[in-house]
């Protein structure tokens, strides 16, 4: 069969299951390939007559196993993509793919179970559960999914090997910080979404817990995005993503991402 031939026939199967319908992208083998796909996104608030554009046609590409930083100022727009690339918010128009799925056409089973098992979350705020230890809140989490690594084990991986029957209240800001990673590590997420994940600590802490991340992306081959308003630390990534007024503003690839160790702010 001709290559003309495979081709028509690809063509004829989108028209026919309505993906012909959605809107066009520039290069479709390019978007294949990438891990990360937002294209040509629009995420809309509605304050009774006001409607706030918090993403306004947003399009970029993250590969597989890279550390992106999405980096802008409060209120750009760089929260809402995190939220959507995590299936905790839905886009209005656009196309969000993750590992070659359309998560923009999930119905809400369907972005629970994403959520469970595919993506791992890192807040500011640790979010961690004050009357149960270091061991049970990564425990916790694993009760979750079906898959996933034992909670001493991950809590040595970053560090707290001697602090499994610690509660939270024993544990200083950067302790509690590497506990909320290993949660999220725990169920051996395909994608970690980070949020502004030093915001609440102090200078050294959050440059240790940049390093953890940084490297959890290249021993693991994991792929992290990580949202920050701090431009400082975005060298340290493969990619980076600038955003202002709810648009891409600048995409930028780093061939050369400098250790967390030499980045100053």
């Amino acid at each position: 069969m001709s290559t003309a031939a495979v081709c028509d026939g690809f063509l004829c199967l989108l028209f026919l299951s309505g993906a012909a319908t959605e809107p066009a992208i520039t290069d479709w083998s390019k978007k294949i390939m990438a891990f990360v796909t937002l294209d040509n996104v629009y995420k809309r608030y509605h304050m009774g007559e006001i409607t706030i554009n918090a993403a306004d046609g947003m399009t970029f590409d993250i590969q597989k196993g890279e550390f992106a930083i999405i980096v802008g100022p409060s209120g750009s727009g760089k929260t809402t993509v995190l939220n959507m690339l995590g299936g905790m918010d839905t886009c209005d128009e656009g196309v969000i793919s993750v590992d070659g799925e359309r998560i923009d056409r999930f119905n809400r089973r369907q972005l629970t179970n994403y959520r469970r098992y595919d993506v791992g979350f890192i807040f500011q705020f640790y979010n961690l559960m004050p009357n149960l230890t270091a061991k049970e809140n990564v425990e916790l989490a694993a009760q979750t999914t079906k898959d996933f690594i034992p909670a001493a084990e991950i809590l040595q991986k970053v560090g707290l090997g001697e602090r499994l029957q610690n509660f939270p209240a024993q544990l200083s800001g950067g302790e509690q910080q590497r506990v909320s990673i290993a949660r999220a590590l725990s169920k051996k997420p395909k994608l970690l979404l980070c949020d502004e994940p030093t915001g609440a600590l102090d200078y050294n802490t959050g440059k240790m817990i940049l390093k953890l991340l940084q490297d959890t992306c290249r021993i693991d081959g994991m792929t992290v995005i990580l949202v920050t308003h701090n431009s400082a630390i975005a060298p340290m990534a493969d990619r980076i993503i600038r955003i202002k007024n709810s648009k891409v503003a600048e995409i930028i690839t780093n061939d050369h991402p400098t250790p967390v160790e030499d980045i100053e702010w």
